[in-house]
């Protein structure tokens, strides 16, 4: 129920007077703004935002609970597994977003003649909890923090690309980092069908 543990944990550390750690912006990565938004069945939904030269992107992150947990990985890592989907807002402008998401991919072009979608569906890999981010990209377990490090799976098959989506819900931040430059491409024309 890792969805519902972070709307939970949101509540609580609001409501604790939780602080919020400042974010701190790498060239790996493009961050921007998620605001909490009502979801059901114990899902956690969010609506997200980046502004940046005048143009205002926007579009929703949905998390559906986790469906299988505590896998462990041959390093000793436990890893849990669930689906999500990035679901497309009206009005969104996101040809900045995707000019700053093309670099951080290491892309090599921006898509044409994008097919625009109503939603993106994707499977997560939850790397990581209560870490904090580390100076020039990455995430620690100590000190603690208010971050989830996740992996995305968009596609399936040959028309599968990874990337790395991390949020932080008490600080309202989330990042779309590089997985691989491999799939930047892949992953950077499936993210314009719905930005």
């Amino acid at each position: 129920m890792l969805a519902g543990a972070v709307a939970c944990r949101e509540h609580q550390s609001a409501s604790q007077g939780a602080v919020a750690e400042p974010y701190i912006a790498d060239s790996y990565s493009v961050g921007f703004d998620i605001a909490p938004l009502p979801a059901e069945n114990g899902s956690a939904l969010w609506l997200a935002t980046y502004a940046s030269q005048g143009k205002v992107a926007k579009f929703k992150i949905e998390l559906d609970p986790v469906t299988s947990g505590d896998s462990k990985s041959a390093e000793g890592l436990r890893f849990k597994f669930g689906k999500g989907i990035i679901q497309a807002v009206p009005g969104s402008d996101a040809s900045v977003l995707l000019v700053d998401l093309k670099k951080v991919l290491e892309a090599k072009s921006l898509p044409t003649r994008v097919q625009r979608s109503t939603d993106l569906p994707f499977d997560y890999a939850i790397l990581g909890e209560n870490q904090s981010q580390s100076t020039g990209g990455g995430f620690n377990d100590k000190p603690a923090g208010h971050w989830t490090a996740m992996k995305i799976f968009i596609g399936s098959g040959d028309d599968e690309g990874e990337v790395f989506l991390n949020f932080n819900p008490v600080s309202r931040k989330a990042q779309f980092s590089e997985k691989d430059q491999d799939y930047g491409d892949l992953v950077l024309a499936k993210l314009a069908t719905v930005l």
